[in-house]
């Protein structure tokens, strides 16, 4: 029993120190991985700044170029004017298709036919009427599955013209 007991005691130091191992390597690897993405964002950072600053820049030859020709209230107006123009250019391209308003679709929403109660009606085919996924229903011929004044007919029930006719 000894014996065993000293095998059980080297199996627990044993599985602490492998335990203590993966946790340093693990660490170790967290702090890498926080060092190249820290290093990736401050030179994202720096990118942006430089950005702006070249923008700036621009917008300043823009506007001196302008001055040329024009008093130089209106070079600054118009100046203003072309980097609000981009600006919302540049937001309207940012923005992903899904979040524009629905009314710019075709004017489906005018016509009422994505009105449902409770969410969005399933999507159509093309040219097609029914929702995508199903195939048309073909065209039932009057009278044929159905009782009198348009209600369907019920398994085993005659027709009122022929239980007249046959009385």
């Amino acid at each position: 029993m000894d014996r065993l007991d000293h095998l059980e005691h080297l199996d627990r130091h044993l599985v602490d120190e492998l335990a203590q191992v993966a946790r340093e390597t693990i660490r170790e690897e967290l702090r890498q991985q926080t060092r190249k993405q820290r290093r990736k964002a401050a030179l994202y950072a720096a990118s942006g700044t430089l950005a702006l600053y070249a923008g700036a820049a621009l917008a300043l030859a823009l506007g001196l170029a302008l001055s040329l020709g024009l008093p130089d209230w209106a070079a600054a107006l118009i100046t203003a004017v072309v980097l609000g123009v981009a600006a919302y250019v540049l937001r309207g391209a940012a923005r992903p298709s899904a979040s524009r308003p629905k009314a710019e679709r075709g004017g489906e929403l005018a016509a009422g036919r994505d009105r449902v109660v409770g969410g969005t009606a399933p999507g159509t085919p093309p040219g097609g009427t029914g929702p995508a996924g199903y195939p048309p229903a073909p065209p039932v011929a009057p009278g044929v599955g159905t009782g009198t004044a348009g209600t369907p007919a019920q398994a085993g029930a005659e027709p009122e013209e022929q239980r007249h006719r046959g009385r």
